[in-house]
């Protein structure tokens, strides 16, 4: 591509590498400082970099070489090629964990006999080495290989001078082997080959289902960005529709939205009047009349009219696009947050390590052998080795994520429970979860719902939908005529009839409500029915047991104020914001994040992704949109709010769990590690004394399991 091709002109790269808002932000900033670029923006869910340049002066290579200096690898964008990029990471761990497994299966076919010779059966001194041989040709290449994510993720810890669990992890499996293989070599009783691969095997699981959280996290982007359509129809100077590809729309072009269209990019009603759905973006229920002069946001559902827009900005920089790039600065966050078992190995490495090394030289420096010194050193790594503190969380989220799953509740991932342990503030969004979220006819007059039914069956206005539900099947009116953002009019047994607005029908405006339609027929007077989206059964009793819990409760809408207050009042919350966009949905969970706060989001809408990303914890109910529900930590099914407490008890009793487990941990290894480093302890018993620490952690996982019986 030459310069001159460049001018005025877009360049799309595909970067390999970024994967958190700190990339963003960087590349952004420093291809944004290169001469001639007016826009650079990065889009980490899809990888690609979109840059836009005016006077053909900057070059491809310039910014391939710039992001190349920054750490990342650029090629030209392809979406075939960012997709088959996006889960290498996925693939490889789903590989070391199926060779584990091979391994660990394998190894198993020669260690058990050797384990029945140790335990007095017949058994010489020749075939046990020979089966220790067949042993380490099948698990040493298979825990070398699976062990890499392991041994790579240790590495990079330890050349920035910190420690994670993967160090001690990496230390027990390689000593392991080395230690076997030593204890071979010289015809003795222990070695633990397949110990090693059958401990990668077990975290390798855990590894592999995180790495399917993060990649669900970016799906919720990319379930938000599918809300976009997918191409356009322009309009030219001769007044003829063209189809083009969404990312071909330029601010300024003419477009063309018919109903049950989706509105393409944000952009100025020019012609044309119409109602737009826009309760998954805004959370309102009514749908919005729209006419010339209006703004409209990308995603919006034209119900009803014809419009003509012009477009006010590129799809990358909707209001769609905006809450996609919040959701995943969002999930960036989270993936930020430090578990408890980092916590416990920052703690654990450096003084086990320690201890190991001092042990090897004082009994070196005391005049032991080296090799023996090694082996009470190995000894110490071995009996301290992280088995139980690496299961003391896993263990838990397995029983308490099974306990939760048996009652509706999908747990994303280990930690989500972890976090909606810690929460002290519970935010609602209000439709779809507070309430039903489908609006329901209160109280209608029988005769008038039979004179309006057939109208409203010839309506695709949501509340007709909802009148005509309640009326039952039954005839629709003749030559009925629908006008967008008024109402519908049409002939009912030979005379007119309108349903729609107050104005519309001939009632006084001035008497207009909320969420409602009148109908009258011609010369009579108007009849108003009123609609309403009830409250769940449970969500009063649900706040009220949050509130028990010593957590405040408070309602996020975007719905109007009269429909917020009447649910606030029907379940007892005080606080409550009504009119809010995404954005500020969004804004306002940062803000109590900022002032310390850890809030739990529970909504369901489009318009709520974006604070359930960014929100300590998240919950959805299983009726959300698909790009809240990926953005969401844990998703409840059917009408049950009751399952928000539900998942929080079963939150803090996991982590109590937990921390008892990492009380044993320690107790343990105070006990262990001293017997280890004056030699009391062989290599055998310090194996046969971490297995046993490790089941009694399982042990005590179990008890939550057992704990939710019965309720």
């Amino acid at each position: 591509m030459t310069q001159a091709a460049l001018k005025d002109q877009r360049l799309e790269l595909l970067v390999q590498g970024a994967h958190c808002a700190g990339c963003l932000n960087k590349i952004e900033r420093n291809i944004g400082a290169l001469s001639g670029v007016t826009l650079a923006r990065m889009n980490l869910t899809t990888g690609k970099l979109a840059i836009q340049s005016q006077g053909g002066g900057l070059s491809p290579g310039l910014v391939i070489e710039t992001l190349n200096d920054l750490g990342y690898r650029a090629v030209q964008y392809d979406p075939v090629q960012a997709r088959q990029a996006e889960d290498k990471e996925g693939r490889r761990l789903a590989i070391a964990l199926g060779v584990a497994g091979f391994g660990a299966g394998n190894a198993m076919m020669f260690a058990v006999p050797v384990w029945a010779g140790l335990m007095g059966q017949e058994m010489g001194e020749g075939v046990r080495t020979a089966f220790y041989w067949l042993t380490a040709l099948i698990a040493g290449p298979c825990a070398l290989y699976a062990g890499m994510p392991f041994f790579e993720s240790a590495w990079k810890a330890l050349s920035k001078g910190k420690a994670n669990m993967d160090v001690p992890i990496s230390l027990g499996v390689l000593l392991s082997l080395g230690v076997s293989v030593y204890e071979t070599l010289l015809h003795k009783q222990h070695a633990y080959f397949e110990a090693a691969v059958t401990l990668l095997f077990l975290l390798l699981i855990g590894r592999y289902l995180d790495h399917r959280l993060r990649v669900q996290a970016k799906s919720a982007a990319r379930d938000l960005l599918a809300l976009q359509a997918v191409t356009a129809l322009r309009l030219g100077a001769d007044g003829l529709t063209q189809t083009i590809a969404l990312a071909e729309v330029q601010v300024g072009d003419r477009l063309y939205v018919a109903p049950g269209d989706r509105v393409p990019v944000d952009g100025l009603v020019i012609e044309g009047r119409s109602e737009l759905d826009v309760s998954m973006l805004t959370g309102e229920t009514a749908p919005a009349a729209t006419a010339p002069g209006a703004t409209i946001s990308a995603g919006a559902l034209n119900l009803t009219g014809n419009l003509i827009i012009r477009a006010q900005a590129r799809s990358e920089d909707s209001t769609v696009a905006a809450i996609a790039r919040l959701m995943e600065a969002g999930a960036q966050s989270k993936s930020a947050y430090v578990r408890l078992a980092d916590k416990a190995a920052a703690l654990y490495v450096p003084i086990v390590h320690s201890l190991a090394a001092l042990t090897l030289a004082g009994w070196w420096m005391a005049g032991l052998g080296f090799p023996d010194a090694l082996m009470r050193a190995t000894a110490v790594l071995i009996i301290t080795c992280p088995c139980a503190l690496g299961l003391a969380v896993p263990a838990v989220q397995i029983v308490a994520s099974g306990r939760l799953f048996s009652r509706g509740i999908l747990v994303k991932s280990g930690a989500a429970l972890e976090r909606l342990a810690q929460i002290d503030h519970v935010v609602f969004d209000k439709t779809g979860v507070l309430t039903h979220g489908r609006p329901r006819l209160i109280d209608p007059d029988p005769a008038a719902l039979a004179l309006a039914a057939p109208l409203a069956r010839a309506s695709r206005h949501p509340l007709s939908k909802a009148l005509a539900l309640a009326a039952g099947p039954g005839p629709t009116a003749t030559e009925a005529v629908e006008t967008a953002g008024l109402g519908i009019e049409g002939q009912i047994q030979g005379q007119k009839a309108r349903l729609g607005r107050a104005g519309f029908v001939g009632a006084d405006a001035d008497l207009a409500r909320e969420t409602e339609l009148w109908f009258a027929l011609e010369g009579q007077v108007p009849v108003r029915f009123v609609f309403a989206d009830e409250l769940r059964a449970d969500a009063a009793k649900t706040i009220v047991a949050l509130k028990a819990r010593g957590l405040t409760v408070e309602i996020l809408s975007g719905d109007q104020p009269g429909a917020v207050a009447r649910a606030a009042l029907g379940v007892g919350v005080k606080d409550w914001r009504a009119g809010l966009a995404p954005i500020e949905k969004a804004a306002h969970i940062d803000a109590l994040m900022a002032g310390g706060r850890k809030p739990l989001m529970v909504g369901d809408g489009l318009n709520d992704a974006a604070a359930l990303a960014k929100a300590h914890a998240s919950m959805a109910p299983g009726a959300a949109a698909d790009a809240s529900q990926s953005a969401a930590d844990l998703v409840f099914q059917g009408d049950d709010l009751f399952a928000v407490v539900t998942a929080l008890d079963v939150a803090r009793a996991a982590r109590a769990r937990a921390l008892e487990n990492f009380g044993f941990a320690a107790v343990y290894n105070l006990i262990a590690a001293p017997a280890a480093v004056f030699g009391l302890v062989t290599p055998l018993i310090a194996a046969l004394a971490m297995s046993g620490s490790s089941l009694v952690v399982m042990l005590n996982a179990l008890r939550l399991k057992l704990a939710g019986r019965g309720r």
